[in-house]
């Protein structure tokens, strides 16, 4: 809408589905750009507290991805969390979003303890940055020093909201819970319940007796993209100028929703791109993200974004 109206073999799944000790991470084989070979992609994983490696394939989303990784280690898809790569640390900006390198290692971060926490709200803002799993999930990517919560120690990065005062909000997406927390009344005390991912002591991924495997993880330019329809597909990364551009949305998304997504940073500058000027820009994020509500600012900073990486500006 215009600008001022905005709001498959048995024999093989078998053989690369079962817990491999001491392999290291890698592909199985090559594809073309336009459709992923499915069966030829194979990634390794760990549960991030410690676990043997196990193989996956055969996925073209986060939610076939959760459970492939779930029916290798015996668990309920519903367990995970969310994953990072190459680290099992909870490492906010190795999260593993709609794009995998084809050499990346992936770590899930399973549920761990439960705790109840009681927060006053003595400020309009609370320091927190929001974002989801993609399977419904939300979580805190990011706390800001100083802030309220930078003050209760018991809330940390990593930690699934599982309800607002009682209010269950599984199944809801990051910017509604983001929404959610914003419109809580100043000067009154409300309550988390969170969730954080099992820990223990740091690993590293397993690698053959006499192979080292540095060097070998996320080297790759090439990268797997899930969909949540149609087959995955292998693209090439963005350029520098648009890793540039695709932050500087992401800082945006941060500052007036208070919340961070890579993957829809990344959306919103594929939809601008081959755009001629914001008009048309806000009609085509109304036609692909339906859902959303932006202010103006907000549009017209990222068509600014959008520009400047047009330009050769970043």
């Amino acid at each position: 809408m215009p600008l001022g109206l905005l709001g498959k073999k048995k024999a093989k799944a078998k053989e690369d589905a079962r817990l491999v000790e001491g392999q290291q991470p890698g592909t199985g084989g090559k594809s073309s750009p336009e459709q992923v070979p499915r069966h030829r992609l194979v990634f390794y994983t760990q549960l991030a507290h410690g676990s043997a490696t196990g193989r996956i394939e055969d996925f073209s989303s986060i939610r076939e991805l959760y459970a492939k990784i779930a029916a290798v280690f015996a668990i309920s898809p519903s367990e995970i969390l969310y994953c990072t790569l190459n680290t099992p640390k909870v490492d906010m900006e190795k999260l593993l979003g709609v794009q995998i390198g084809l050499e990346d290692f992936i770590f899930a971060h399973v549920k761990g303890i439960k705790k109840e926490v009681n927060v006053y709200k003595s400020e309009d803002s609370l320091g927190l940055t929001i974002t989801d799993n993609g399977v419904g999930f939300a979580f805190i990517k990011r706390i800001k020093d100083g802030s309220i919560i930078d003050s209760v120690k018991t809330i940390c990065v990593g930690d699934h909201i599982e309800s607002i005062n009682g209010e269950n909000i599984v199944g809801w997406r990051h910017y509604d819970v983001a929404k959610k927390l914003r419109e809580l009344k100043k000067e009154e005390l409300f309550t988390l319940k969170l969730i954080e991912p099992k820990k223990t002591f740091e690993i590293e991924p397993r690698s053959k007796p006499g192979n080292s495997s540095a060097g070998k993880i996320g080297t790759g330019r090439e990268t797997l993209r899930l969909r949540s329809k149609g087959p995955a597909t292998v693209e090439e990364l963005p350029s520098e100028t648009e890793t540039k551009a695709i932050k500087k949305i992401d800082d945006l998304l941060e500052l007036y929703l208070g919340i961070r997504d890579t993957d829809l940073a990344t959306t919103m500058f594929e939809t601008g791109k081959d755009k001629v000027n914001p008009n048309e820009f806000a009609m085509a994020l109304d036609e692909t993200l339906g859902d959303f509500a932006f202010p103006d600012e907000f549009i017209f900073d990222v068509w600014g974004a959008i520009g400047d990486a047009k330009q050769g500006r970043l």
